[in-house]
C-alpha cells in the first residue's frame, strides 16, 4: 500500500481538525462542566462523526477512521461530564 498525496493531505487535515478540538474537552474536563454544549448538538456530532467513520472503513480511508474514532472518544468524553453533571 503506497501513500499518496491525497492520504497525506487527508492525514494533516484530520490530524489538524481533531486536535483543534483537545483544547474544548481540556477545558471542560478541568472545569467538570458540559452546560455550554447542548445534548442536540452532542448527539448530532456523535452520530455524524460514528458514520464518518463507517464511511472512512468503507473507503479504507485510514486518516478518516482514525481522527472520527478519536475524535468521536473526546466528544464521548464530553457527554459523559455533561451526564454526570446532570445527576
Amino acid at each position: 500500500m503506497s501513500f499518496t498525496l491525497t492520504d497525506s493531505v487527508g492525514s494533516l487535515a484530520a490530524t489538524l481538525t481533531t486536535l483543534s478540538f483537545l483544547p474544548q474537552v481540556y477545558k471542560t474536563w478541568r472545569s467538570r462542566s458540559a452546560a455550554d454544549f447542548s445534548w442536540i448538538w452532542i448527539a448530532s456530532f456523535a452520530i455524524g462523526l460514528f458514520f464518518w467513520l463507517i464511511y472512512g472503513i468503507a473507503l479504507g480511508a485510514l486518516p478518516l477512521v482514525g481522527s472520527n474514532v478519536f475524535t468521536l472518544i473526546l466528544v464521548l468524553t464530553i457527554a459523559y461530564i455533561k451526564w454526570r453533571e446532570g445527576r
